[in-house]
């Protein structure tokens, strides 16, 4: 028996945004590309957006302009990003969060309600200190911030070790 990959992408559903999202999108993450189908339109040009993908730090996505039933997004999917370092925190959640709304936790709503977590990695090596007691004050100063700050996380470790 032979074992074939199968790719798996996620699929979003727009009401009409897919182009406007996608470029948007695009211009956040590195590597990216956004390639559209387009209905005819009544003249025999190029009509309106249907379908696409969009490619974005070398994940694909694909996306549909559906219609208003189903479009609409909640917390309940929601995509994560591994952060190299504070400025990478940065640019990704001011970006994303440009016509959105924060949450708490590294959690916001860009402008399309697509929800995001923007996540330093520096956090997890943190949580995972060998000293529970500094994995649970890093776990609590993270509980009480919106965009997460790494020298604030740090500061929250050191302070059990003072």
């Amino acid at each position: 028996m032979t074992v074939h990959e199968t790719p798996i992408s996620p699929c979003l559903w727009f009401d009409s945004e897919l182009e406007e999202a996608a470029t948007f999108y695009s211009s956040v993450f590195p590597d990216s590309s956004v390639h559209l189908t387009r209905m005819p339109g009544p003249d025999g040009g190029p009509g309106a957006v249907v379908a696409g993908e969009f490619t974005l730090a070398g994940l694909t996505f694909r996306g549909i302009n559906g219609g208003p039933q189903h479009a609409g997004f909640t917390e309940t999917v929601s995509f994560s990003i591994a952060c190299a370092d504070q400025a990478e925190v940065d640019h990704y959640w001011y970006r994303l969060l440009d016509g959105g709304e924060e949450s708490m936790c590294g959690w916001l709503k860009d402008r399309f309600g697509l929800s995001w977590q923007v996540v330093p990695r520096r956090l997890d090596e943190l949580l995972r200190d060998p000293d529970p007691a500094r994995g649970s004050a890093v776990m609590e100063a993270m509980l009480r911030m919106r965009r997460i700050v790494v020298a604030d996380l740090e500061a929250a470790a050191e302070a059990v070790s003072a």
